[in-house]
């Protein structure tokens, strides 16, 4: 009787081992919040590619973690923080949602990072360009993976100082990645030894840039550099064309210009134009094999952004796997504590700023005669290595990073 008795209590303990060990993954499922621009100017970079690369990687993980099912919802911030906040809060406090990802516009993506603060949620950022968010904003739920405005403007900003191009002016978007960008950028111009002659601020989402690129035309800088994004970029570009700046003998430098924006401008007004990118689809075989497949889904190329979160995604459901539990704090100490080796990065690293540390890729854009195929657009001047190109981690005023 004695015996059976042991066994029982054996049997109930382990019960209860197993049935802690199932509630390890938060109400049986694992659920990410794709929380991007789907209508406005980012809508080509990020929107429904982020949401398909997030989906590809969930499905190529085979849908399940531990057992229990991973699902994507998604949701349009309309590059609104008060938008984005009313989602994601309803996402963590209705839906169980336990991470968000992507949230291109800075300013939106620093009110989400409040909020996962708060809420104790995992924050993955591939859309969202200023360097604050591993800066003086950083949070230890945050991980941000793809670019930033520091690596931006150090790649391109340092190499065209030293051929030469010297002086600089900013045609910026009025908000907080725009101000990120132009800071950021000017920092490297005046530490590299070149000038910066002065700055316009112009409206998020603008279509007539005629009176800002008149200030830039007229101030002779060397360099007319466009710290925005998206849309503002590709109109900024297009009327720098018909205002002759280059022919005029002026470069022009886009600090954030993704593939989609320079396959909608095209060679002819492109060509010549020096940009940073963390991924381009025709770098080696396993870029070219997943850009293929994203782009019989999407319809284009992936950009950087879609692409660094198809490799998000992926390491975060690894992580899980590995400690078989989706708590925020585990999680993300497990995605510090492993390198990211994928097609989008090579010997990559969460650091504990959250700032995923890869190479980045300095490229040309090709001439028309140059190009071989409707997305041969590119060809590379410098591979940056990651510890070069990303801020070091001494610098940015993150209070997670222990002084040494």
């Amino acid at each position: 009787m004695k015996s059976a008795i042991i066994v029982l209590a054996a049997a109930a303990a382990l019960a209860g081992s197993a049935g802690g060990a199932r509630a390890q993954i938060s109400d049986d499922v694992v659920k990410i919040g794709v929380l991007t621009d789907m209508s406005s100017l980012y809508a080509d970079a990020t929107g429904k590619g982020s949401l398909a690369a997030t989906q590809m990687a969930v499905e190529d993980f085979g849908g399940k973690v531990k057992g229990k099912p991973v699902e994507v919802v998604s949701g349009d911030h309309q590059n609104k923080a008060d938008v984005g906040v009313a989602l994601a809060r309803n996402w963590f406090d209705n839906d169980k949602v336990d991470a968000v990802f992507d949230v291109p516009t800075s300013s939106v993506a620093l009110a989400i990072q409040q909020l996962t603060r708060e809420k104790q949620k995992i924050f993955i950022n591939s859309g969202g360009g200023t360097s604050d968010l591993t800066g003086v904003a950083c949070s230890s739920y945050t991980a941000h993976w793809t670019y930033d405005t520091y690596a931006l403007s150090n790649v391109a900003g340092r190499a065209m100082v030293k051929r030469g191009e010297d002086t600089w002016f900013f045609v910026t978007a009025d908000y907080a990645f725009g101000a990120a960008l132009e800071r950021d950028a000017s920092n490297v111009v005046k530490e590299t030894g070149g000038k910066v002659l002065g700055d316009v601020r112009h409206p998020l989402n603008t279509s007539d840039f005629s009176s800002y690129l008149l200030q830039a035309q007229a101030s002779k800088a060397k360099v007319v550099a466009l710290a925005n994004a998206g849309g503002d970029t590709t109109n900024a570009l297009k009327q720098a064309a018909e205002f002759g700046l280059m022919k005029g003998g002026q470069k022009l430098i886009a600090l954030l210009l993704e593939i989609t924006d320079v396959h909608a401008i095209g060679l002819k007004d492109g060509q010549g134009l020096i940009l940073t990118d963390a991924f381009y689809w025709d770098r080696d075989d396993d870029t070219r094999a997943f850009s293929k497949r994203f782009l019989e889904r999407v319809g284009h190329m992936p950009t950087m952004i879609q692409a660094g979160l198809y490799s998000a995604t992926m390491h975060y459901l690894k992580a899980i796997d590995a400690i078989g539990t989706d708590d925020s704090t585990k999680v993300m100490a497990q995605m510090k504590a492993t390198p990211i080796h994928d097609f989008f990065a090579r010997d990559g690293h969460l650091r504990e700023d959250g700032r995923m540390v890869h190479d980045m890729y300095l490229f040309e854009v090709k001439t028309p005669a140059e190009s071989k195929g409707d997305w041969d657009l590119y060809k590379l001047l410098a591979t940056v290595p990651g510890d070069e190109a990303f801020r070091p981690l001494d610098k940015g005023g993150c209070a997670l990073v222990k002084s040494h």
